[in-house]
């Protein structure tokens, strides 16, 4: 049954919208202002910078995505959310090591925008029902959209040095979603920072990425290498420095002290595609199109073209010892 607007309890309904959210598979969820980012000064100058690398996307629709209100015209509240994407992965025997590539974890399930903006759009249709004056807008990071911002705005999680979200109860293994809405719901108290003076993740950054506590260079990070940079072959001062990371990089999150005890992930769609957490450089390299696509069906790797993967798959064999 739906409420007149003027009649709705605001406190009551956002703790329903955060025990709907959770019912429909988000493991945190919390709610912040929609004001401005504080951090539109920092974008602009590190885009002027070329530290975005070929991601000229992000340099596009400026307004909106440092403005929750530029995004959603009258917005009021921002319904953070966040689901735990981290599984157990099983060992790689060890005669057969040297021929296989990594995937970052967050890519080993069904892509993850196709089950966020399934179940926003779920979560949106029934906060519609609740306050019929409410318009909202999903967005995962496809959209314009500073979503690390606005979940440490609105508790989920603190951004940590290596530039990821961090609850310290699951950790940085987070997929993050987000709901505009012109609804001005009561706010959560923000996320409190807690990396400490810890320098586990700059420290372990094989080339140097992490310029600076809180600071990312995206040029020399390793998942822009193996997923973004897609414009001829790696930068040879770089390319040893990949290792054997077929799709991504996890070391930063790897080596997190908050990450030590993570949960896994109960949600099935989650599940590694790849129980190792890696793929057979040399199948890889053998793939045609349709095993490509086969392969790769409803996966965020494919995000990545198969001459750019084949590419990536030489740059890890060459980096152990497999070269051929």
């Amino acid at each position: 049954m739906s409420l007149a607007p003027a009649i709705l309890d605001f406190h009551q309904l956002a703790g329903d919208i955060k025990r709907r959210a959770r019912e429909l598979g988000f493991e945190l969820v919390g709610i912040a202002d929609a004001a401005p980012t504080q951090y539109r000064d920092y974008l602009r100058n590190w885009l002027d910078d070329g530290q975005a690398g070929t991601m000229r996307y992000l340099a596009e629709r400026f307004d909106e995505r440092t403005d929750p209100a530029a995004y959603l015209p009258g917005a009021r509240s921002v319904i953070c959310v966040a689901m735990n994407y981290h599984a157990p992965l099983e060992p790689v025997p060890e005669h057969e090591r040297a021929y296989h590539g990594r995937v970052a974890r967050y890519a080993l399930g069904v892509d993850y925008h196709e089950i966020i903006k399934k179940r926003l759009h779920a979560l949106a249709d029934w906060l519609r029902e609740v306050a019929p004056d409410a318009v909202t807008k999903s967005a995962v990071d496809t959209a314009p959209v500073l979503e690390k911002g606005l979940a440490a705005r609105a508790g989920v999680g603190w951004q940590g040095k290596n530039t990821c979200t961090i609850n310290e109860n699951i950790g940085s293994w987070l997929l993050l979603g987000e709901i505009v809405t012109t609804l001005a719901l009561p706010v959560d108290e923000p996320a409190v920072d807690r990396c400490g003076t810890c320098t586990r993740c700059l420290d372990a950054c094989p080339t140097g990425a992490i310029t600076a506590p809180y600071q990312l260079d995206a040029r020399r990070c390793i998942s822009y290498l193996t997923i973004e940079h897609r414009e001829g072959e790696i930068d040879p001062a770089l390319a040893p420095k990949v290792g054997d990371w077929l799709y991504g990089c996890d070391i930063c999150q790897d080596v997190c002290p908050w990450n030590s005890k993570a949960p896994d992930t109960t949600d099935p769609v989650l599940a590694p595609r790849f129980p190792t957490g890696t793929l057979d450089l040399r199948r890889v390299l053998s793939w045609s199109h349709d095993d490509y696509r086969s392969a790769l069906r409803h996966s965020a790797m494919k995000r990545v073209k198969l001459p750019v993967l084949q590419r990536n798959a030489r740059v890890a064999l060459r980096n152990n010892g497999k070269d051929e």
